[in-house]
């Protein structure tokens, strides 16, 4: 039996612990984003992890500022008439979270409040390579640090 979660948010609940990742190889990455007119793409809206077990873990901001995970499957994309559309597709060359693909979760922890629920999911992978201008191997461990705000940025 899973103990009682104390810290969940009063709108989503407490979603699903991410504990399900450590030791499993990260094998794709699915984003979703906001398209508009000629202006880059905003986002992402929505990560899903895909392991190697084929579980997707996806990670989403809730309407109430909390972090959602949950098992579930990627959306389709749609149209939004004038406001643009939201493009469902694997992550590219350029995102941040690439250097992740094959890499092994070592550890997930989450940053919670009694009143909000999760704020915030570390995720510990091996060894990786950074990406960027000049890619360069990133000793020990490399983390992906997802909050509401941003789903792709916090990388140390």
């Amino acid at each position: 039996m899973e103990p009682t979660r104390e810290n969940k948010c009063p709108l989503h609940g407490v979603g699903v612990r991410p504990d399900h990742l450590v030791g499993r190889r990260l094998t794709r990455i699915i984003t979703s984003r906001h398209l508009y007119d000629s202006e880059p793409p905003s986002g992402p809206l929505d990560v899903w992890l895909i392991d190697s077990e084929a579980n997707t873990t996806h990670i989403t901001a809730g309407s109430d500022w909390c972090l959602i995970v949950e098992m579930a499957p990627p959306s389709m994309g749609y149209a939004m008439a004038e406001s643009g559309r939201i493009e469902v597709a694997p992550i590219d060359a350029e995102s941040p979270l690439v250097a992740y693909l094959g890499k092994s979760v070592r550890a997930v922890s989450e940053g919670t409040t009694p009143h909000s629920g999760r704020l915030a999911l570390d995720v510990t992978f091996a060894s990786a390579l950074r990406p960027g201008p000049e890619t360069s191997a990133c000793p020990g461990s490399f983390r992906a640090i997802f909050t509401p705000t941003s789903l792709d940025l916090n990388l140390t």
